[in-house]
């Protein structure tokens, strides 16, 4: 074990740990029969286990009514600590008629298989309409993340949680490194700033050209591409996770860059999310993130900046991590590089920039985008991947 300390403390103070000792574990199989049972959707599963491996400190378990107001309405936890999401467990009426406060409940994830204990502290109703606008900044249920806030039940249970067992992630096994681990790794290669990046898109010369532009100025790369839930129509993950070592393999410098999965579900809030993002890259172990143009954006619904400017409403001592902001990023044809607004006089008809919905469309009929825009190792990659789709 590494004496050294770790660069950055988590966020609340301390890495939370709700996974289930081998004791626990035996005592809640016992009662695994007589607990009433909640069935989780696949966020809420992802939600189970990120407070368990605390990348959600310092939450211990789904939030009481004092928290989800405070966090809906300031951004803050009861206690004022900043954090921006609503981490919380919907049920339907009736479901929330056959529990009583104090009670253990079995949680199960949708496959019905038994995943985790809820110690219930708390039932409360709440107002869906003035989440979404406050959240989401809109009640348009086109909107990804306020269709499943719609979706789901009236009432929220609240208390801490257990996490019956750490599982091996069934598609990235090798990469399923918790924030414990992380951060050991961070200690061992001796890392005193690190930049955390995150994905839930193929990776493209412009994501490589802000990564490598922040490796400049830390000591190393926490490559954290997101693996839990994301929209119908984004590229799979075991398809990002690909493209992402063909990139590691031929174009970084490995010594310097880490890559682990986040097992964490999208909700696409936007600015809220970019704060949600960096605070659990906080959790890793992260001194610095990223945050570029659109940040968990999804359609019209948020500036193209708005997920960098969110950051000026706190204090950047609070939030104990340092976003990193970066323009759009393009490949000038006139300085034959890639560059942004701040590094090129060229118009922009001089950038190279392709939509992702055309990239999709070139890629389906088996053309591959320019080197400029992709890595042609990427390109091909993807193109397969779309036919098989087609």
């Amino acid at each position: 074990m590494n004496n050294q300390p770790d660069a950055i403390a988590p966020h609340g103070g301390q890495l939370v740990n709700c996974i289930a000792t081998e004791q626990e574990k035996r005592e809640f199989l016992e009662q695994a029969d007589r607990m009433p049972r909640i069935q989780l959707d696949g966020r809420e599963t992802s939600d189970l286990v990120m407070i368990a491996i605390g990348g959600f400190s310092p939450l211990k378990g789904f939030m009481e009514q004092a928290d989800y107001e405070g966090v809906v309405s300031e951004m803050r936890l009861a206690n004022g600590v900043p954090w921006s999401i609503p981490v919380t467990l919907s049920v339907s009426e009736q479901e929330a008629e056959t529990l009583q406060e104090g009670d253990w409940v079995r949680l199960d994830d949708p496959q019905g298989r038994f995943v985790g204990v809820l110690e219930l502290t708390q039932k409360y109703r709440y107002n869906k309409a003035y989440e979404a606008l406050n959240v989401y900044r809109t009640e348009e249920r086109k909107h990804p993340g306020v269709d499943v806030l719609y979706n789901q039940g009236p009432i929220k249970l609240a208390g801490s949680i257990w996490l019956l067992q750490r599982e091996p992630h069934p598609q990235f096994p090798a990469y399923q490194i918790d924030p414990a681990q992380s951060r050991e790794m961070f200690r061992e290669r001796g890392w005193k700033s690190i930049v955390g990046f995150q994905t839930r898109n193929p990776i493209h010369r412009a994501h490589e050209y802000i990564q490598k532009c922040a490796l400049e100025i830390v000591d190393g790369l926490f490559l954290h591409p997101l693996v839990g839930e994301t929209k119908s129509d984004d590229i799979p993950a075991e398809v990002r996770m690909r493209c992402y070592e063909i990139m590691l393999e031929h174009y970084y410098p490995q010594e310097r860059v880490i890559m682990g999965i986040n097992p964490a579900a999208m909700r696409y809030a936007g600015p809220r999310e970019a704060i949600f993002h960096a605070l659990v890259r906080k959790n890793y172990g992260c001194t610095h993130f990223i945050v570029g143009r659109d940040h968990a954006g999804v359609g019209d619904y948020y500036g193209t900046y708005d997920a960098q400017h969110i950051f000026d409403e706190f204090d950047l001592e609070e939030l104990g991590i340092t976003p990193m902001r970066f323009e759009h990023a393009f490949y000038c044809t006139r300085t034959q590089q890639m560059a942004t607004k701040k590094t090129t006089p060229s118009p922009a008809e001089e950038h190279v920039h392709l939509s992702g919905t055309k990239v999709r469309e070139m890629l389906r009929r088996g053309e591959l985008p320019p080197s400029e825009f992709s890595r042609p190792e990427v390109a091909k990659e993807l193109a397969k991947a779309m036919q098989k789709q087609a």
